[in-house]
Formats: C-alpha cells, sequence, structure tokens
C-alpha cells in the first residue's frame, strides 16, 4: 500500500496539517464513547441524573484503561518512529512485536485485577448508596472490555506511527458510529438502562479493536506486527517513554476522585450528588477539549520521532511551530464556543434548569485558561515524541501539582462551587514554567541529540 505520507521529505506544514487533523478528528469522534453513553442515560425516564451521577463515578475506570494504552502506545510508537527514521527497520519491528504482548498482557491482568474490588473502589471515587447501583453495573460491564480496548487505543498509536493517520481516524470513527447506533437500541428499546449503555460501548470498542488488528496484521504496512524477539530490557524502554502519558492520564484518573470526593464533602448531603452531576457534564466538555488536542500533539508526535532519528533539526523545529499554532488555534475554538454554545452542550445532559445553570458555570471556570493550554500540550507531547520523559514528565508533574493544590485549598477557603477553579489556575501556572522551560531545554536536546538515548 502506497504511503499516506512521507515523514521524512513531505513539506513539514502540509505533513502536520494532514496527520494532525485526522487525529484531532478521531479523539474529537472517541469523546462520543462517554458522552453519547452520558447523554443517553441522563435521559432514562426517572432515574436519569441520579444514573448520571452513578456514571460519572465510573470516569476514573475508563481513565484508567485509557492510561495503560497510552503507557504502551505511546511509549512504543515514538521509538518506533526513531527507529524508522534512522533505517533501522528490524529493531522497529520488534518494538511493535513488545508493545503487541504487553497490551494483551495488561488487559488480562487489569479485568483479573478490578473485577473484585469494585465495589471499595466506586465508593473511594465517590459513589453514594444511591448512585452506586447504577455506577456498579456500568463499571462491570465496561471492564469485561478492557482487553479490546486496550488493543483498540494502544496499536492505533502504531498505525499512526507509521504515517497512515487516515487509517487511525477510520478505527476510531467505526467504533463511535456503532455507539451512537447501539446505545439507543441496548439503552431504551431492549430496556438494558445503564449497563446496556456500557454494552454497547463495550462492542463498539471490539470493532474497533477487529479493524486494527486487521491492519496491522496484513501485508499493507511497513512493519506488521509479528512474534518473537521479546526482550525485558526493550519493555522497560517502552513503558519508560509512555510513563509521561501514562502518569498524565493516572493523575487525571486521580483528579477525577479527589474532585468527587471534594463535592461530596463540601456539598454535603444536600448538594453532593448534584455536584457531581455537575461536574460530569463539566468534565464532558473539558474531553471535548483535552482529547482532540491530544489528537493534534500527540498524533503529529511520530514527525517529531523520525526526523529525531533522522537527525533533522530544521525539520523539527518547524513542525513544533506548527503544531503549536494548531493546538492554541484549537483551544482559541473551543473558549469561544464554550460561551457561546456552552448552554446547548448542557441541554444535552439535563433540562432541570438548576443543574443546567450550575453546570454551565462549571464549564465557563473550567475553560477560563484552556488557550495556554494548547501550548501546554505541543510542547510536553513534542518531549515525548523525542524519546525524552526526563524532561515531559517534571513539566507535566508541576501543571498536576498545582491543580492539586487548588483543588484542596480553594474550596476550605471559599466553598464548594470554588473547586472548579483549580482546573485554570493549572492551566496558567503549567504552561508558563514549560515554556520558560523549553527554549533552553530545545536547543541542548537538538545540538545533542546522540546523548538523547536514540
Amino acid at each position: 500500500m502506497k504511503l499516506e505520507n512521507n515523514l521524512g521529505t513531505d513539506p513539514v506544514g502540509a505533513l502536520v496539517r494532514r496527520i494532525a487533523i485526522p487525529s484531532m478528528l478521531a479523539q474529537f469522534v472517541s469523546v462520543l464513547y462517554s458522552i453519547v453513553d452520558r447523554i443517553y442515560i441522563s435521559h432514562i425516564p426517572l432515574v436519569g441524573d441520579t444514573a448520571l451521577a452513578g456514571v460519572g463515578v465510573c470516569g476514573p475506570v475508563v481513565t484508567m484503561i485509557g492510561a495503560v494504552a497510552f503507557l504502551v502506545g505511546v511509549g512504543g510508537a515514538p521509538l518506533m518512529s526513531i527507529r524508522m527514521g534512522a533505517g533501522r527497520q528490524e529493531e522497529a519491528r520488534k518494538i511493535l512485536a513488545n508493545s503487541f504482548l504487553l497490551l494483551c498482557l495488561f488487559g488480562a491482568a487489569l479485568t483479573a485485577l478490578v473485577l473484585p474490588l469494585r465495589r471499595p473502589m466506586l465508593l473511594a471515587f465517590g459513589a453514594s448508596e444511591i448512585t452506586y447501583p447504577y455506577a456498579e453495573v456500568y463499571f462491570t460491564a465496561y471492564v469485561c472490555g478492557t482487553v479490546c480496548n486496550l488493543l483498540a487505543l494502544g496499536l492505533n498509536q502504531f498505525v499512526i506511527c507509521q504515517g497512515y493517520a487516515r487509517k487511525g481516524m477510520l478505527s476510531v470513527v467505526l467504533g463511535a458510529a456503532l455507539n451512537i447506533v447501539l446505545d439507543p437500541v441496548f439503552i431504551f428499546l431492549l430496556d438494558l438502562g445503564v449497563v446496556g449503555a456500557a454494552a454497547a460501548t463495550v462492542a463498539s470498542q471490539l470493532a474497533s479493536c477487529l479493524y486494527v488488528l486487521r491492519f496491522l496484521f496484513s501485508r499493507q504496512v511497513p512493519i506488521p506486527i509479528t512474534f518473537g524477539g521479546y526482550d525485558l530490557r526493550l519493555m522497560g524502554r517502552i513503558l519508560f517513554t509512555g510513563v509521561t502519558p501514562f502518569l498524565i492520564a493516572a493523575v487525571d484518573n486521580v483528579m477525577i476522585i479527589a474532585m468527587n470526593a471534594v463535592l461530596q464533602r463540601y456539598g454535603g448531603a444536600e448538594l453532593g450528588d448534584r455536584m457531581i452531576s455537575c461536574a460530569t457534564i463539566a468534565q464532558s466538555f473539558m474531553l471535548v477539549v483535552t482529547m482532540p488536542l491530544g489528537g493534534i500533539s500527540g498524533g503529529t508526535q511520530t514527525i517529531l520521532a523520525f526526523n529525531f532519528g533522522a537527525r533533522r533539526r530544521d525539520r523539527i523545529l518547524s513542525a513544533q511551530r506548527v503544531i503549536a499554532m494548531m493546538c492554541v488555534g484549537y483551544t482559541a475554538v473551543l473558549f469561544v464556543l464554550a460561551r457561546v454554545a456552552g448552554g446547548l452542550f448542557v441541554a444535552l445532559f439535563t433540562r432541570e434548569a438548576e443543574l443546567a445553570s450550575e453546570a454551565l458555570t462549571a464549564i465557563h471556570v473550567c475553560t477560563l485558561a484552556i488557550i495556554p493550554l494548547g501550548l501546554q500540550y505541543a510542547l510536553v507531547d513534542g518531549f515525548t515524541g523525542m524519546g525524552l520523559p526526563q524532561v515531559s514528565l517534571p513539566l507535566s508533574t508541576f501543571r498536576k501539582a498545582v491543580y492539586f493544590a487548588a483543588l484542596f485549598l480553594l474550596p476550605a477557603a471559599f466553598g464548594v462551587r470554588a473547586t472548579f477553579y483549580a482546573q485554570p489556575v493549572s492551566d496558567v501556572l503549567g504552561p508558563l514554567v514549560t515554556a520558560a522551560v523549553y527554549f533552553p531545554v530545545i536547543r541542548r536536546v537538538l545540538d545533542f541529540g546522540d546523548a538523547a538515548g536514540t
């Protein structure tokens, strides 16, 4: 099959757009996995708002599975691109084989570990006695699809890193479209309720998984999945490279848990569940911001990785400029949409006036500083793409630390609704520090590429 994109010779601006746009659209469509579930669940007669709060506390489970997929996928894909850029095809093949094995092992281990612990986990995530029954059935059904979910998310990175961004997009679109069709059938027509929403998502993830496996096992790709050549040291290198996106997603997990706990504590019996429903809607909007944004910065890592392996300083710097502009441009558009169309988004989840007003205010607060967040994603993911987690990890850790400090301090001082201001505080201070670090570090990185462990 003819390559969609030549990472080493195509004009940089056009190349970034051809990879970033399908990757962004793929992540935008993938948001539908969780948002469509929540929209339909919120409209279940009589129990919609309560069921929505129950599903909301399952958010850490979804994030955790995605974190493990990124640990392997975003860890292995840049290393594979670097080897391809350096012309070391056999090493690239070995990286994919080891990554595939890791995804299979992690999927089986997570399923076996998490299912027996579902009750204490969900209560820790913020479920109340009222919302727990809805959280438990969604949680159980969703976790049963962990292996397919990990393979679909993780292996898609290896499709994109070989230049097939449109194929990567199609794998996600296939699952999302199927999810949209199956959700109303399972939830309402078959009267399965919350468990039907999770079952529809799992079936959709299975379709995406089979699509990616069929493509990567075929002869259409330069580097297909093979068996053998397993190496514990290489697996360690893959996991080390993927530790930044993994920890970002894992800490996001803890952030959701912490926010739900804080909202329950400061909201009390009267406001606790309502504020979690409100946070679930706001977090759904933030997924529309961060997942496509990550599609731009994460999907284009393969350009940086390939040219880092080929020692093309000029193409790396040019690509990073275009990627940063696209990321900031996207967040600027979402900043405007939050204010112009935020009410329409909230209306998808609830028609209760008081809850809708609270949720809209939360969206406005959470998106106050998303424009500089675009720069944060572009620069941090750029370092990860070049196989430099020792740079990207501290930058991500700083932003998360600011978030947690604000999350616990603000509501203690100003009340439960101040909880949502933790997001813009971290979205201002994080990018400021990242930008200050980037310029001196990138010069050293590109001058001494051989010392970067490539």
